[in-house]
């Protein structure tokens, strides 16, 4: 038999909070208890017990818990308390327990069986039929998990301990199995976890070497003789090249590593422009019985960091258009489903975007696969700047997970840690370091913010990363010529969609123009400008793309530098990007023309563009041309009168461009439903994404609407949650919303059933809005 890798997400069962007794760790404790009380964790399973679970007492049965399907954030829907800190979004990061029964065969004790957990956040325990298999210290790493040993036929009991209180970040972490798990069953010789490694190196003669490594364990108790071939196949499945592994012989319980060269002629390259993706596909064999195979996706490209010029990728010039994200939803928190990350990167890509942050940990396989798949310019990035075994462990866990990937650049070993500055810093960089460099060859950087210029890490980075610290550029750049310099983090203004008032912090709303906070977090414009007016430092990360809880300011619950709002509706900050970015002739107007009781008072309206001259009308009246600086705005004072305004781009001929209008709209008289994920499959998984608006009659979008909608679900779907303003804080399970400044959201789970989905939305006054669709 070969390998058989087998989603895990259903069929938990979940209780929030400690139970009255510990969890037995050895078989004594629960051995006595099945004694004494004759309880069991299902009817075959004899020695899995929780004492106080299958007690008496009603409330701790385990026919009494919720079950569930993972990915699961279990704070998502809890309601914010003041009394709860800020930074991890006013919530309260209890315990809870996850518990499934599953079966295996005969057959599979002669197997070697895993289960391959993508992400639990904080301390995670787990145990199989009552013995403890693993402790697992960071929300962030993939880990394995080989049941191997205490695995049983028939029925078997898994319990999942999460422990959230133990924070990593200052950010909203959720809290539960947020990623999804993996049942894995091989043959007791097989290929390792990640243990396909295919780099290829351009040589002299402008061919490539692919050179590969396969890791083999062997977890039988005799010695085997294998041996291995692999394929690399193009996009369209043709074969670019072959190749066979050296055989040889594995000893038992060990691992043993075998190399071979894949010679490639002219393959397509990969790159932002084009991310040409190929497929190494590796068999393992025993004489010619195939035992496993594994499939890995490469690309073949080149870079250099240019100190003076920048980044070259494949000999063409590109400037670093990033974002930085916490790899967070605001209908799902931490459990963000798979075709929501590749919507993320969709949304990047549109907005110009050619660059990601793992900010500031390993993010989701399916996130990576997409950026691989858009051809993104990715900093990957660690979460414990620590030189421990622990921390050295994670490391190693997101390079040998992401080394094959063509869109990762970079190594980050760190965030603004305080030992940047110090010597203690330095030795625990070059450590890390060096155990980096064992593992792969990319630069390694680290992402420094206090006092840049005395920072004892950057004679050891490849790569020097400054988060904010403006000041401290030129004179960095000075201590370090021959290296390349980039903004690891940038650009943090926030503002709140649709608010176009003054900062109000009693309100939770910050102005929707793009603004200067402090000289470290510069506006959106003059950060760009800084970047672009040095050709020597290689771009920047912006922080970032989307709102996410925490980081936050009561009544708000989410930090607001986002490009897109908590529920991913597109701010002002978006299409200021998009000029900022984008070559396509575009601009973008606010605010919205709908000031009732303001008529005569100024108005401050700024346009966004990439064309070099702008000119606005107010009811067909030219209220005069702008020309527009590089990377900046245009800007004027108006006096408010109900109407039309528009904006109008013009080119270096000035020859019309792009135009866009504000009109004050008339009042709300219906909703409209609009699919914004539309390639969606029933697998239990995916998440519908559907945009509300409020619109007049003349089917124009009412901007200041702020109606409370009726959500209803029926079909192939069930309503995962709704989304209006990020200071609501009603819980995003409910049916019923107010939307925010004329818009909104809803999300749609998938079941495992195809067919058609309908969402009905129902508000007073504005009658119902029906949306069909559906899961294949």
């Amino acid at each position: 038999m070969s390998r058989e890798k087998l989603l895990f997400d259903r069929d938990w069962y979940f209780h929030r909070g400690d139970l009255h007794q510990p969890f037995p760790t050895r078989k004594g404790t629960a051995y006595m208890a099945a004694k004494t009380e004759r309880a069991k964790f299902g009817p075959a399973c004899k020695d899995f017990i929780i004492p106080s679970l299958f007690s008496t007492h009603h409330e701790h049965r385990i026919e009494n818990w919720e079950k569930i399907r993972l990915p699961h954030d279990y704070l998502l829907n809890d309601i914010p308390d003041q009394r709860y800190n800020e930074a991890l979004g006013f919530v309260n990061e209890d315990s809870a327990w996850y518990l499934k029964r599953f079966s295996l065969t005969k057959e599979d004790l002669d197997r070697r069986v895993t289960l391959l957990f993508e992400g639990v956040t904080g301390h995670a325990t787990v145990w199989l039929n009552g013995c403890l298999l693993k402790h697992n210290f960071c929300g962030y790493t993939t880990f394995e998990v080989d049941l191997s040993d205490v695995m049983v036929e028939g029925e078997n009991a898994l319990a999942v301990y999460v422990e959230s209180r133990f924070h990593e970040g200052w950010w909203y972490e959720g809290a539960g199995i947020y990623r999804h798990v993996w049942l894995c069953k091989t043959e007791r010789v097989s290929i390792d976890l990640w243990g396909v490694y295919a780099k290829p190196v351009l040589q002299k003669d402008g061919t490539w070497l692919v050179e590969t490594e396969l890791t083999v364990r062997n977890d039988d108790d005799v010695s085997h003789r294998v041996c291995a071939t692999g394929e690399i196949l193009d996009a369209t499945g043709d074969t670019a090249a072959m190749a066979i592994f050296k055989g040889g012989i594995v000893p038992p319980r060990e691992k043993k590593v075998f190399k071979a060269g894949f010679a490639v002629s002219d393959p397509a390259l990969w790159s932002p422009d084009a991310p040409n993706l190929y497929t190494v596909r590796t068999v393992l064999r025993k004489g010619s019985h195939e035992i496993d195979f594994n499939e890995i996706r490469i690309g073949f490209r080149t870079f250099v960091m240019d100190p003076d010029k920048g980044l070259f990728i494949n000999g063409k010039h590109y400037k670093i258009k990033g974002y930085c994200a916490h790899e967070v939803c605001g209908f799902g928190g931490k459990a963000v489903a798979d075709n929501i990350q590749r919507h993320r990167v969709k949304l990047m890509k549109e907005n110009g975007a050619n660059a990601y942050r793992c900010s500031h940990y390993p993010q989701a396989e399916a996130l990576m696969d997409a950026l691989d798949e858009n051809g993104f310019i990715v900093m990957d990035e660690t979460r414990w700047f620590e030189s421990t075994e622990e921390s050295l462990a994670q490391l190693e866990m997101v390079i040998k997970r992401d080394r094959n990937r063509p869109s990762v650049f970079f190594w980050s070993l760190g965030n603004e840690e305080p030992h940047h500055t110090t010597d203690v810093g330095r030795r625990i960089f070059k450590t890390m370091k060096a155990h980096a460099r064992k593992l792969d060859d990319r630069p390694t950087i680290t992402a420094v913010t206090h006092d840049p210029e005395h920072a004892t890490v950057l004679e050891d980075c490849d790569l020097i990363g400054i988060n904010y610290k403006w000041d401290h550029f030129e004179a960095v750049r000075r201590q370090n010529p021959h290296k390349a310099i980039v903004s690891s983090e940038c650009g943090a203004t926030g503002t709140t969609r649709g608010w176009y008032l003054p900062t109000d912090p009693a309100c939770g709303a910050m102005t929707a123009y793009d603004s200067t906070i402090n000289n470290a977090f510069r506006s959106r414009e003059h950060t760009w400008q800084f970047i672009m007016e040095r050709d020597w430092i290689m771009g920047g990360y912006h922080w970032d793309f989307n709102e996410h809880r925490g980081e936050a300011a009561w009544p708000r619950v989410c930090s607001v530098s986002g490009s897109v709002d908590l529920f991913w509706r597109k701010k002002d900050a978006y299409y200021q990007h998009t000029a900022l970015w984008t070559e396509k002739p575009m601009v973008h107007l606010l605010p919205h023309w709908n000031h009732r009781g303001l008529e005569g008072e100024p108005i401050r309206v700024v346009a966004y563009t990439n064309q070099p001259t702008v000119e606005l009308f107010l009811n067909g009246e030219s209220l005069g041309r702008v020309e527009v600086p590089p990377f900046g705005h245009a800007e004027w004072q108006v006096p408010y009168a109900p109407g039309e305004l528009l904006a109008r781009a013009y080119n270096d001929q000035n020859e019309q461009t792009a135009e866009i209008r504000r009109v004050t709209t008339g009042a709300p008289d219906r909703l409209v439903l609009e699919l914004e994920t539309p390639d969606l499959h029933a697998n239990g998984n995916d998440m519908a994404l559907i945009g509300v608006r409020v619109l007049d009659t003349e089917g124009r979008e009412v901007p200041d609407a702020a109606p409370m909608v009726q959500f209803t679900v029926s079909g192939a779907g069930s309503l995962c949650g709704t989304g209006g303003a990020n200071t609501d804080h009603v819980p995003v399970s409910s049916p019923q919303r107010q939307l925010w400044q004329g818009q909104g959201a809803v999300a749609i789970r998938a079941g495992d059933t195809p067919g058609v989905c309908r969402v009905v939305a129902k508000a007073a006054g504005l009658g119902s809005a029906v949306l069909t669709f559906e899961f294949q």
